[in-house]
Protein backbone atom coordinates (compact mmCIF):
# COMPACT_ATOMS: atom_id res chain seq x y z
CA UNK A 1 0.00 0.00 0.00
CA UNK A 2 1.34 3.19 -1.06
CA UNK A 3 -0.39 6.59 0.31
CA UNK A 4 1.14 10.27 -0.45
CA UNK A 5 -0.09 12.53 2.07
CA UNK A 6 1.12 16.66 0.99
CA UNK A 7 1.39 18.78 3.86
CA UNK A 8 1.35 22.07 2.55
CA UNK A 9 2.87 24.15 4.69
CA UNK A 10 3.37 27.91 3.67
CA UNK A 11 7.14 29.89 4.56
CA UNK A 12 8.19 30.85 7.65
CA UNK A 13 11.76 31.20 8.82
CA UNK A 14 13.00 28.59 11.65
CA UNK A 15 13.81 31.50 13.53
CA UNK A 16 9.74 32.26 13.83
CA UNK A 17 9.34 28.78 15.36
CA UNK A 18 10.27 30.02 19.11
CA UNK A 19 7.19 32.37 18.77
CA UNK A 20 4.90 30.30 17.75
CA UNK A 21 3.54 26.81 19.12
CA UNK A 22 2.74 24.17 16.48
CA UNK A 23 1.83 21.83 17.76
CA UNK A 24 -0.94 20.79 20.65
CA UNK A 25 -2.22 17.91 22.29
CA UNK A 26 -3.75 15.87 19.36
CA UNK A 27 -0.20 16.42 17.60
CA UNK A 28 -1.64 18.49 14.88
CA UNK A 29 0.73 21.37 13.42
CA UNK A 30 -0.45 24.82 12.94
CA UNK A 31 -0.53 26.92 10.09
CA UNK A 32 2.75 28.42 8.92
CA UNK A 33 2.64 31.80 8.23
CA UNK A 34 4.30 33.12 5.47
CA UNK A 35 7.38 36.05 6.78
CA UNK A 36 7.70 38.06 3.53
CA UNK A 37 9.69 41.55 3.00
CA UNK A 38 8.24 43.84 5.12
CA UNK A 39 5.75 46.30 4.19
CA UNK A 40 7.71 49.23 3.80
CA UNK A 41 10.39 47.17 2.04
CA UNK A 42 9.27 48.28 -1.62
CA UNK A 43 9.49 51.91 -0.15
CA UNK A 44 13.14 51.41 1.13
CA UNK A 45 13.79 50.35 -2.41
CA UNK A 46 12.72 52.88 -4.08
CA UNK A 47 14.72 55.34 -2.08
CA UNK A 48 17.87 53.30 -1.98
CA UNK A 49 17.15 52.99 -5.81
CA UNK A 50 17.34 56.81 -5.68
CA UNK A 51 20.62 57.16 -3.96
CA UNK A 52 22.24 55.11 -6.20
CA UNK A 53 21.60 57.17 -9.00
CA UNK A 54 22.67 60.39 -7.53
CA UNK A 55 25.78 58.86 -6.15
CA UNK A 56 27.72 57.11 -9.55
CA UNK A 57 26.56 60.42 -11.25
CA UNK A 58 28.15 62.83 -9.05
CA UNK A 59 31.30 60.56 -8.62
CA UNK A 60 31.46 59.91 -12.75
CA UNK A 61 31.58 64.01 -13.36
CA UNK A 62 34.11 64.39 -10.65
CA UNK A 63 35.85 61.29 -11.23
CA UNK A 64 36.47 62.98 -14.51
CA UNK A 65 37.37 66.21 -13.58
CA UNK A 66 40.01 64.76 -10.81
CA UNK A 67 41.27 62.05 -13.57
CA UNK A 68 40.82 59.70 -10.40
CA UNK A 69 40.47 55.97 -12.34
CA UNK A 70 39.55 54.59 -8.40
CA UNK A 71 36.25 57.47 -8.27
CA UNK A 72 35.17 55.91 -11.69
CA UNK A 73 35.68 52.76 -10.64
CA UNK A 74 33.60 53.30 -7.27
CA UNK A 75 31.22 55.00 -9.75
CA UNK A 76 31.01 52.41 -11.51
CA UNK A 77 30.36 49.21 -9.00
CA UNK A 78 27.99 52.00 -7.69
CA UNK A 79 25.52 52.32 -11.13
CA UNK A 80 26.14 48.48 -10.99
CA UNK A 81 24.21 48.71 -7.75
CA UNK A 82 21.55 50.95 -8.97
CA UNK A 83 20.92 48.48 -11.73
CA UNK A 84 21.06 45.92 -9.07
CA UNK A 85 18.44 47.73 -7.15
CA UNK A 86 16.02 48.23 -9.71
CA UNK A 87 16.07 44.52 -10.98
CA UNK A 88 15.54 43.56 -7.19
CA UNK A 89 12.15 45.91 -6.90
CA UNK A 90 10.81 44.86 -9.70
CA UNK A 91 12.01 40.97 -8.37
CA UNK A 92 10.04 42.28 -5.43
CA UNK A 93 6.46 43.26 -6.75
CA UNK A 94 6.76 39.98 -9.10
CA UNK A 95 7.70 37.70 -5.94
CA UNK A 96 4.37 39.62 -4.38
CA UNK A 97 1.97 37.37 -6.96
CA UNK A 98 0.86 34.23 -6.38
CA UNK A 99 0.61 30.74 -7.37
CA UNK A 100 -1.66 29.76 -10.38
CA UNK A 101 -2.20 26.33 -11.95
CA UNK A 102 0.82 27.32 -14.35
CA UNK A 103 2.98 28.49 -11.45
CA UNK A 104 1.90 26.35 -8.67
CA UNK A 105 4.73 27.67 -6.57
CA UNK A 106 4.16 31.33 -7.33
CA UNK A 107 6.94 33.43 -8.90
CA UNK A 108 9.18 33.52 -5.52
CA UNK A 109 12.35 32.46 -7.70
CA UNK A 110 11.95 35.85 -9.70
CA UNK A 111 14.23 36.59 -6.92
CA UNK A 112 16.49 34.31 -7.26
CA UNK A 113 16.84 34.87 -11.39
CA UNK A 114 17.26 38.44 -10.45
CA UNK A 115 20.42 38.08 -7.94
CA UNK A 116 21.95 35.90 -11.13
CA UNK A 117 21.86 39.00 -13.15
CA UNK A 118 22.76 41.07 -11.01
CA UNK A 119 26.01 38.64 -10.46
CA UNK A 120 26.42 39.16 -14.40
CA UNK A 121 26.26 42.66 -13.78
CA UNK A 122 28.96 42.43 -11.10
CA UNK A 123 30.82 40.74 -13.36
CA UNK A 124 30.76 43.03 -16.31
CA UNK A 125 31.41 46.02 -14.06
CA UNK A 126 34.44 44.35 -12.83
CA UNK A 127 36.17 43.20 -16.00
CA UNK A 128 35.56 47.22 -16.94
CA UNK A 129 37.39 48.39 -13.81
CA UNK A 130 40.11 46.10 -14.36
CA UNK A 131 40.82 47.13 -18.22
CA UNK A 132 40.75 50.82 -17.16
CA UNK A 133 43.06 49.71 -14.55
CA UNK A 134 45.60 47.87 -16.40
CA UNK A 135 45.76 51.06 -18.94
CA UNK A 136 46.40 53.70 -16.28
CA UNK A 137 49.00 51.56 -14.70
CA UNK A 138 50.90 52.39 -18.13
CA UNK A 139 49.61 55.59 -18.46
CA UNK A 140 49.46 56.89 -15.11
CA UNK A 141 47.99 61.06 -14.69
CA UNK A 142 47.86 63.33 -11.49
CA UNK A 143 45.29 62.87 -9.37
CA UNK A 144 43.49 66.07 -7.15
CA UNK A 145 42.84 64.43 -3.89
CA UNK A 146 40.73 66.98 -2.32
CA UNK A 147 38.14 66.52 -5.17
CA UNK A 148 38.32 62.63 -4.71
CA UNK A 149 37.88 63.04 -0.87
CA UNK A 150 34.57 65.31 -1.26
CA UNK A 151 32.78 62.78 -3.84
CA UNK A 152 34.00 59.89 -1.74
CA UNK A 153 32.18 61.08 1.27
CA UNK A 154 29.67 61.80 -0.82
CA UNK A 155 29.39 58.14 -1.18
CA UNK A 156 30.20 56.94 2.36
CA UNK A 157 27.27 58.76 3.13
CA UNK A 158 24.87 57.53 0.53
CA UNK A 159 25.39 53.99 1.19
CA UNK A 160 26.26 53.93 4.82
CA UNK A 161 22.19 54.88 4.66
CA UNK A 162 21.15 52.54 1.76
CA UNK A 163 22.63 49.52 4.54
CA UNK A 164 21.03 50.60 6.78
CA UNK A 165 17.90 50.88 5.00
CA UNK A 166 18.46 46.99 3.85
CA UNK A 167 19.45 45.65 6.52
CA UNK A 168 15.88 44.33 8.36
CA UNK A 169 15.04 42.96 4.87
CA UNK A 170 18.50 41.25 3.66
CA UNK A 171 18.13 38.70 6.87
CA UNK A 172 15.48 36.71 5.03
CA UNK A 173 15.29 37.40 1.36
CA UNK A 174 18.31 36.44 -0.91
CA UNK A 175 17.85 39.08 -3.68
CA UNK A 176 17.80 41.88 -0.87
CA UNK A 177 20.85 40.38 0.94
CA UNK A 178 22.79 40.86 -2.73
CA UNK A 179 21.94 44.55 -2.77
CA UNK A 180 22.69 44.97 1.01
CA UNK A 181 26.57 43.57 0.44
CA UNK A 182 26.64 46.00 -2.33
CA UNK A 183 26.06 48.13 -0.05
CA UNK A 184 28.10 47.47 2.36
CA UNK A 185 30.67 46.80 0.42
CA UNK A 186 30.55 50.28 -1.65
CA UNK A 187 31.12 51.90 1.79
CA UNK A 188 34.20 50.21 2.68
CA UNK A 189 34.96 50.83 -1.43
CA UNK A 190 34.31 54.47 -0.74
CA UNK A 191 36.31 54.88 2.63
CA UNK A 192 39.23 53.40 0.59
CA UNK A 193 38.98 55.94 -2.05
CA UNK A 194 38.64 58.69 0.34
CA UNK A 195 41.97 57.53 2.28
CA UNK A 196 43.51 57.32 -1.76
CA UNK A 197 42.85 61.16 -1.97
CA UNK A 198 44.26 62.15 1.41
CA UNK A 199 47.03 60.24 0.44
CA UNK A 200 47.67 62.49 -2.97
CA UNK A 201 47.34 65.69 -1.11
CA UNK A 202 50.62 64.78 0.34
CA UNK A 203 52.20 62.55 -1.73
CA UNK A 204 52.14 62.08 -5.64
CA UNK A 205 51.63 58.37 -5.39
CA UNK A 206 49.22 58.57 -8.60
CA UNK A 207 49.89 54.42 -8.75
CA UNK A 208 47.58 53.99 -5.97
CA UNK A 209 44.71 55.00 -7.65
CA UNK A 210 44.70 52.44 -10.08
CA UNK A 211 45.71 49.81 -7.17
CA UNK A 212 43.06 50.62 -5.48
CA UNK A 213 40.80 49.99 -8.62
CA UNK A 214 42.48 46.47 -8.81
CA UNK A 215 41.32 45.57 -5.18
CA UNK A 216 37.82 46.71 -5.70
CA UNK A 217 37.77 44.19 -8.13
CA UNK A 218 38.67 41.79 -6.07
CA UNK A 219 36.16 42.62 -3.68
CA UNK A 220 33.45 42.68 -5.88
CA UNK A 221 34.31 39.35 -7.17
CA UNK A 222 33.98 37.98 -3.80
CA UNK A 223 30.98 38.97 -2.93
CA UNK A 224 29.52 38.33 -6.53
CA UNK A 225 30.85 34.55 -5.91
CA UNK A 226 28.55 34.02 -2.85
CA UNK A 227 25.58 34.95 -4.29
CA UNK A 228 25.85 33.78 -7.53
CA UNK A 229 26.61 30.34 -6.14
CA UNK A 230 23.72 30.13 -3.92
CA UNK A 231 21.16 31.12 -6.50
CA UNK A 232 22.57 28.99 -9.03
CA UNK A 233 22.39 26.05 -6.31
CA UNK A 234 18.91 26.94 -6.14
CA UNK A 235 17.94 26.98 -9.74
CA UNK A 236 19.26 23.88 -10.02
CA UNK A 237 17.16 22.53 -7.03
CA UNK A 238 20.29 21.11 -5.65
CA UNK A 239 19.93 20.25 -1.74
CA UNK A 240 20.60 23.33 0.55
CA UNK A 241 24.26 23.45 2.30
CA UNK A 242 22.65 23.59 5.75
CA UNK A 243 20.61 20.31 5.36
CA UNK A 244 22.58 16.57 5.12
CA UNK A 245 19.96 14.62 4.29
CA UNK A 246 21.63 11.61 5.86
CA UNK A 247 20.75 13.27 9.01
CA UNK A 248 17.06 13.76 8.03
CA UNK A 249 17.23 10.24 7.32
CA UNK A 250 18.36 9.12 10.49
CA UNK A 251 16.07 11.60 12.45
CA UNK A 252 12.89 10.48 10.61
CA UNK A 253 13.61 7.09 11.33
CA UNK A 254 14.12 7.71 15.65
CA UNK A 255 10.36 8.42 15.07
CA UNK A 256 8.06 5.67 16.77
CA UNK A 257 5.81 4.18 13.92
CA UNK A 258 8.41 5.24 11.33
CA UNK A 259 9.71 1.43 9.87
CA UNK A 260 12.51 3.35 7.20
CA UNK A 261 12.84 6.42 4.94
CA UNK A 262 13.97 6.79 1.74
CA UNK A 263 14.30 8.60 -1.43
CA UNK A 264 15.13 11.76 -0.18
CA UNK A 265 14.96 15.04 -1.45
CA UNK A 266 15.36 18.51 -0.04
CA UNK A 267 15.26 21.58 -2.38
CA UNK A 268 14.40 25.72 -1.92
CA UNK A 269 11.85 27.43 -3.60
CA UNK A 270 13.43 30.34 -2.68
CA UNK A 271 15.66 31.93 -0.59
CA UNK A 272 13.14 31.63 2.24
CA UNK A 273 11.36 28.62 1.58
CA UNK A 274 12.31 24.72 1.65
CA UNK A 275 10.61 21.59 0.39
CA UNK A 276 11.26 18.39 0.96
CA UNK A 277 10.01 15.26 -0.18
CA UNK A 278 10.97 11.06 0.79
CA UNK A 279 8.95 7.67 1.18
CA UNK A 280 8.49 6.87 4.21
CA UNK A 281 7.52 2.55 5.29
CA UNK A 282 5.04 2.32 8.35
CA UNK A 283 3.09 -1.27 8.97
CA UNK A 284 0.24 -1.84 6.89
CA UNK A 285 -2.53 0.38 8.58
CA UNK A 286 -5.70 2.61 7.43
CA UNK A 287 -5.44 5.93 6.22
CA UNK A 288 -6.94 7.69 9.28
CA UNK A 289 -4.38 6.66 11.71
CA UNK A 290 -1.48 7.82 9.29
CA UNK A 291 -2.31 11.63 10.20
CA UNK A 292 -0.93 11.09 12.99
CA UNK A 293 2.60 10.01 12.29
CA UNK A 294 2.33 12.50 9.58
CA UNK A 295 2.03 15.07 11.98
CA UNK A 296 4.77 14.06 14.04
CA UNK A 297 6.96 13.74 10.58
CA UNK A 298 5.98 17.67 9.45
CA UNK A 299 7.23 18.93 12.80
CA UNK A 300 10.47 17.40 13.26
CA UNK A 301 11.19 18.67 9.94
CA UNK A 302 10.24 21.93 10.75
CA UNK A 303 11.60 22.03 14.20
CA UNK A 304 14.64 20.90 13.66
CA UNK A 305 15.55 21.85 9.55
CA UNK A 306 13.47 23.95 8.68
CA UNK A 307 11.97 22.44 6.31
CA UNK A 308 8.45 24.09 5.95
CA UNK A 309 7.01 22.55 2.49
CA UNK A 310 7.37 18.40 3.25
CA UNK A 311 5.67 16.00 0.77
CA UNK A 312 5.96 12.77 2.22
CA UNK A 313 4.89 9.62 0.37
CA UNK A 314 3.96 6.38 2.77
CA UNK A 315 4.77 2.60 1.88
CA UNK A 316 4.20 -0.53 3.71
CA UNK A 317 7.33 -2.16 1.59
CA UNK A 318 10.63 -0.99 0.82
CA UNK A 319 10.72 0.30 -2.82
CA UNK A 320 14.65 -0.21 -3.11
CA UNK A 321 14.37 -1.42 -6.44
CA UNK A 322 12.02 1.88 -7.76
CA UNK A 323 14.94 3.81 -8.78
CA UNK A 324 18.80 4.82 -8.04
CA UNK A 325 18.22 6.93 -5.48
CA UNK A 326 16.03 4.72 -3.64
CA UNK A 327 18.43 1.62 -4.02
CA UNK A 328 21.55 4.55 -2.69
CA UNK A 329 18.82 5.59 0.28
CA UNK A 330 18.27 1.94 1.16
CA UNK A 331 21.13 0.79 0.91
CA UNK A 332 22.61 3.13 3.30
CA UNK A 333 25.26 5.15 0.80
CA UNK A 334 23.44 8.54 1.26
CA UNK A 335 26.07 11.13 1.42
CA UNK A 336 23.47 13.91 2.35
Amino acid sequence: MRVKIKTDGQDMEPEETSKRDHGNAQGQVCPHHPVEISGSGGSRLLFTLFLNLIIPLAQVIGGIYAHSMALISDATHNFSDFVAILIAYFAHRIGKKGASARNTFGYKRAEILAALINGAILISASAFILYKAITRFHHPEAVMGDVVILLAGVGILGNGLSAVLLHQDSKHNLNIRGAFLHMVGDLLISVLVLINGAVFLFRPWYWLDPLLSVVIVLFILKNCWSIVKEASGILMNATPEDIRLSEVKERLEQIPGVLGVHYLHAWRISSKSTAFSCHVQVCDQPLSEIKALSNSIRHELFHRFGIDHPVLQFETTECGNGGILCEISCGGALNG
